[in-house]
């Protein structure tokens, strides 16, 4: 929904020199460029063309791709104790088809206690004790793999936020992926909120904001979160996890331990974590 959201604002990116292309147009080409390359640097022949398959022209200052399936598929997201074990040699696949390009990474990070889950869901597999067969759940930790992300490009810039906190950081996560300034004003920085609440209340929120505009950012989200606590639907924002072989305990721990994972996140050097 990042992207969808963005592409509300092409024209008038483009006008700044930042591109949002539609997924379809990139996913395939930079897919298998970046195998076919395996690492080595793309030359000029290579980055023009892809340039020419991505975008419709003009100068570009910022690119933004982004595809879930660009690092791995489902059930690789999760191994052993580790998040994407590949991602070093993934995203090294991905920044060798720009190589003058300062890369930048934004994660949305979750709770394994429910990320997995969700993995489950949108995967082929039928049996959740077949798909979580080599994952350590218990052991599973964000700051080891931003750590690894972190080593492999030492001067990229990382910045995360917690998918439990998305709907209040909506705004301004499309702002930096713009790469704008926070008072920039963008089309779909309510999308998501939208998405998740009443219709009558979204309106309701709508009209409240339109009659006392907040002032600052902090305003903004205090009175976002008021509404989604009122207005939110049920189902958007509650999970109810019952799965094969996973305690109400063990899941309890994972969560603690995620919350915990967030104090060391904030430590890491070259990492930014968005709180609301």
């Amino acid at each position: 929904m990042l992207i969808q959201s963005l592409l509300k604002n092409r024209a008038r990116l483009a006008q700044i020199g930042v591109a949002v292309p539609p997924t379809g147009r990139y996913r395939a080409v930079v897919r298998d460029t970046a195998r076919a390359l395996e690492g080595r640097p793309a030359g000029e022949e290579v980055q023009e063309a892809l340039l020419d398959a991505i975008l419709d022209g003009g100068p570009v200052d910022r690119l933004i791709l982004s595809d879930p399936r660009f690092i791995c598929i489902n059930r690789l997201v999760v191994q052993g104790p580790q998040i994407w074990p590949m991602i070093e040699r993934a995203t090294t696949q991905l920044t060798a088809l720009f190589p003058g390009a300062e890369p930048e990474f934004f994660i949305g990070m979750r709770d394994p206690a429910t990320l997995i889950p969700a993995l489950f869901k949108a995967s082929r597999f039928s049996d959740f004790r077949e798909f979580t067969a080599n994952m350590q759940p218990h052991a599973v930790a964000w700051s080891e793999m931003l750590r690894r992300l972190s080593n492999a490009h030492p001067g990229a810039r990382i910045m995360v936020w917690c998918n439990e906190d998305t709907p209040l950081l909506w705004a301004q996560i499309l702002r930096e992926m713009a790469g704008v300034e926070p008072q920039t004003a963008l089309d779909g920085t309510e999308d998501l909120a939208e998405s998740i609440m009443d219709p009558k209340g979204f309106a309701r929120m709508q009209g409240w904001l339109k009659d006392n505009p907040p002032e600052t950012e902090s305003r903004y989200r205090r009175a976002l979160a008021a509404f989604l606590e009122r207005y939110a639907l049920a189902g958007e924002i509650e999970e109810t996890l019952n799965h094969p072989g996973w305690s109400e305990e063990l899941i309890a721990d994972m969560s603690e331990s995620y919350d915990a994972d967030l104090d060391a996140i904030a430590g890491l050097p070259r990492v930014t974590l968005l709180t609301p």
